[in-house]
């Protein structure tokens, strides 16, 4: 029944936020400053944080940031080493928990979704009397499709490319295996050319990992040869000849190389990063209702003990610009603190991606011994084009790819073609999948078709559902 409980909690507040589905509506805030009995450590200055004063418990940090800090804030060099705060997370259990210390959880599981009525909408864009629970959306790996990548890389995104200053062109693609030729997680994989190293970053679940070269430069004319390049694998260069994968390419090539690594434990981090201002209300709507039903399922499904975490962000001179939760054994937790969230703000199209990306590397206590880590990047407009953005849009990302970090996008309505190549540049670069709403549902705005082959339509919460599984067992 708990779990029953958790899933229609959200209701109570979705007839109020239907009046919150554009940039102009208004809504009473929530309290911002509460600190939930927390101990708040002491902030940059252009900062306001909450957060205890260490993540050993069941309970996430959490924190708002009203400023827009810089790297520099939080005492990241220009070099950007040391720019994620890493953890083993120790936990503790009340009786109640959703999970107990290393275990299985002990939780109720649905069985099916539980609809929940809302108020139908009215004019563009309303809901159409439809029951909640149902949005719509299809996935495409760019990865497992680099015929087509390479298509559209030379034509519709080749412009794109230019535009965010991303080419993910070149790159060399790794599995690391054991001795019986099972893929090893969380290894450390670095691409070299000489001694300077080109990229770095960590194995999924299966042991891939992809290396990208010449990432930021795109105008470039160099022609790049295998020899040129070398692996390091858990900090052991490899003595096996490269193979590097170009555009023009029909299929990856493989770099298949064995290790003694030891396999990573059996834990995952996932987080949910979403657009909170006002054109963001159906999709706000979603996590409140489904998210518990996605980590129930996600979790009886495949035995990993899950982290959740989630911060929602909005742009300049709104209310806040991130207001996020650390991340939490307890789902109960997280789920809390998104059903207190509603959308507002916004204004102009763009919006405060990169402080979103920024924040969720300084501020989420990401285990770097675990299995896996996802972050769900949920939002329906792109990134401020600006030289300064641009620049931290590339670092952030080159950092989630060296944490292993796989970013996935779920594109929502609004969406337009230079916010799509922004988040498939994203999801290529960090191992990920792009995923987008459809119209199917009935639900919401119209939504972009994708530049995209055939692909299957789904459930939303379905589909995380599967994702999550496919990168964490």
């Amino acid at each position: 029944m708990k779990s029953r409980f958790l899933l229609t909690a959200g209701f109570a507040l979705s007839m109020f936020f239907a009046a919150c589905s554009d940039d102009s509506a208004s809504a009473n805030p929530i309290d911002a400053g509460k600190d939930d009995g927390q101990i708040a450590d002491e902030p940059p200055s252009d900062t306001t944080t909450h957060k205890k004063s260490s993540v050993d418990t069941e309970d996430g940090a959490t924190f708002e940031t009203k400023g827009n800090p810089s790297y520099s804030d939080y005492g990241i060099s220009e070099s950007y080493e040391g720019g994620i705060r890493m953890v083993d997370a120790v936990y503790t259990a009340e009786p109640t928990s959703v999970m107990e210390p290393g275990g299985v959880a002990d939780m109720t599981v649905l069985d099916e979704y539980i609809p929940v009525d809302y108020a139908p909408g009215g004019g563009d864009g309303g809901f159409n009397g439809k029951t909640y629970g149902l949005l719509t959306a299809s996935e495409w790996n760019d990865l497992d499709n680099w015929s087509s990548w390479t298509e559209i890389m030379s034509g519709e995104f080749a412009s794109k490319a230019d535009y965010w200053d991303f080419d993910p062109r070149n790159l060399v693609a790794v599995q690391v295996v054991d001795e019986n030729g099972t893929g090893i997680a969380n290894v450390s994989v670095k691409l070299l050319k000489g001694d300077n190293e080109v990229f770095a970053t960590k194995t999924d679940n299966k042991g891939y990992a992809y290396c990208w070269v010449n990432l930021f430069n795109g105008g470039t004319e160099e022609v790049f040869k295998d020899e040129d390049f070398s692996l390091k694998i858990n900090d052991e260069v490899s003595e096996a000849p490269v193979k590097l994968t170009s555009i023009g390419n029909d299929s990856l090539k493989v770099n298949v190389v064995t290790s003694d690594a030891k396999q990573a434990d059996a834990k995952a981090d996932i987080a949910f990063i979403v657009d909170a201002t006002g054109s963001m209300g159906d999709e706000i709507r979603f996590l409140q209702s489904d998210l518990k039903y996605i980590i129930d399922h996600a979790h009886s499904e495949t035995k990993v003990a899950l982290r959740t975490a989630v911060e929602f962000y909005r742009d300049e001179e709104d209310e806040y610009i991130i207001l996020g939760k650390d991340f939490s054994t307890n789902v109960a937790n997280t789920q809390a603190f998104i059903d207190e969230q509603y959308a507002n703000g916004g204004g102009d199209y763009p919006e405060a991606v990169h402080t979103a990306l920024e924040n969720s590397l300084q501020k989420f206590s990401w285990n770097e011994s675990a299995r896996a880590r996802i972050a769900f990047l949920i939002l329906d407009a792109p990134a401020h084009h600006q030289d300064d953005v641009i620049e931290s849009l590339q670092k952030s990302i080159t950092l989630y790819a060296k944490h292993g970090i796989k970013l996935i996008p779920v594109a929502a309505s609004g969406v337009d073609k230079d916010t799509e190549s922004m988040l498939r540049f994203f999801e290529i670069i960090t191992g990920g999948t792009y995923v987008f709403l459809t119209d199917d549902s009935g639900i919401g705005y119209s939504h972009l078709e994708a530049s995209v082959g055939d692909t299957n339509v789904e459930k939303l919460a379905d589909l995380m559902i599967r994702l999550i599984k496919k990168y964490v067992e």
